[in-house]
């Protein structure tokens, strides 16, 4: 197993490069003056060139990539152009947001989405099938700002359950955190549940029909047994799967998902930084996301060797 996880780590390496190279690149093409976020709209041609010269922006894009990548290997992404304040510390402070939100979204997806998926099998071509996969359908057919403002006129505005917008710390504050939560964990969970559900019903179905499936029935095994024991393990790869490519879209609800709540996550600093030109943030942010998908992607081989020997051989 440590050869296996060591592999996959230097595997990650050059993936990280190009990822790097294409994220600075693309900061670099965004429309807008840098130095015009810093001195205003009022600056002097002189003033922009002399602020051009002090962040580093007349010098080479080479020099830049390698000045920046080289900040950013220790920890150093500089210093946001809007408020002047670490970029990561702004980090460190919105991490454990989007975190929190994306684990609650698949820790959601999975405990709905496996059991709805599983009974969905079992009751292939039944109303609760047909219900099941209804379901499924307007889950992922429906975007996530619509879903957020349905729930939070459901729950806020109708019942006023719970609280529309905002954000509170884990650790001071748990009860208020969890409630502010519940709906931006709902509004990114639900789209990733019916996707694990369909997949469920998928690979259970065609589980359920393979011979050794008939043998340990023909065997005297219990129905639960063979469901979980025999069927559900086989099945979980493509699940398992499944999750792991829709970590990269669950980042994409949080920027959706956290600006509508007013979240301070990191995709709300993404889009603040776009329409500031903070480069630095963007920059910054973007690298962290992709580290984080990156380990997901890590993890879910992992689970690949776990449930299935063979692979890890």
């Amino acid at each position: 197993m440590h050869h296996f996880i060591i592999r996959r780590l230097i595997h990650l390496v050059p993936v990280l490069f190009v990822v790097s190279i294409v994220i600075f690149s693309i900061t670099l093409l965004l429309p807008g003056d840098p130095t015009l976020a810093v001195l205003g709209d009022q600056a002097s041609q002189a003033e922009r060139l002399a602020m051009r010269t002090k962040m580093g922006l007349d010098r080479p894009i080479l020099l830049q990539y390698v000045t920046w990548l080289g900040s950013a290997l220790t920890g150093d992404f500089g210093r946001s152009l809007r408020t002047q304040e670490p970029v990561a510390e702004m980090l460190a402070a919105r991490v454990p947001v989007t975190l929190q939100l994306t684990l609650g979204a698949i820790l959601l997806a999975v405990v709905v989405g496996v059991p709805l998926g599983i009974l969905a099998a079992l009751r292939r071509n039944s109303w609760v099938d047909v219900l099941c996969s209804a379901t499924a359908m307007s889950g992922v057919a429906m975007p996530y700002f619509w879903t957020a403002m349905l729930l939070i006129i459901l729950f806020s505005l109708t019942l006023r359950w719970l609280p529309p917008s905002g954000y509170a710390p884990l650790l001071s504050a748990p009860v208020e955190n969890l409630k502010l939560m519940i709906l931006p964990t709902l509004t990114v969970g639900m789209a990733m549940s019916a996707l694990v559900m369909r997949q469920t019903r998928t690979a259970m179905l065609q589980i359920l029909s393979q011979d050794f499936i008939r043998t340990a029935r023909a065997k005297g095994v219990s129905e639960t047994r063979v469901v979980l024991r025999h069927a559900l393990r086989n099945a979980l790869i493509p699940v398992i799967t499944v999750i792991g490519l829709q970590t990269g879209a669950l980042v994409g609800g949080a920027v959706v998902t956290e600006t509508v709540f007013g979240m301070p996550g990191l995709g709300r600093m993404v889009v603040e930084g776009i329409f500031e030109r903070d480069f630095a943030a963007v920059q910054g942010a973007i690298l962290v996301i992709v580290i984080g998908v990156l380990a997901v992607n890590l993890l879910t081989d992992l689970c690949y060797a776990v449930l299935d020997r063979r692979i890890k051989l």
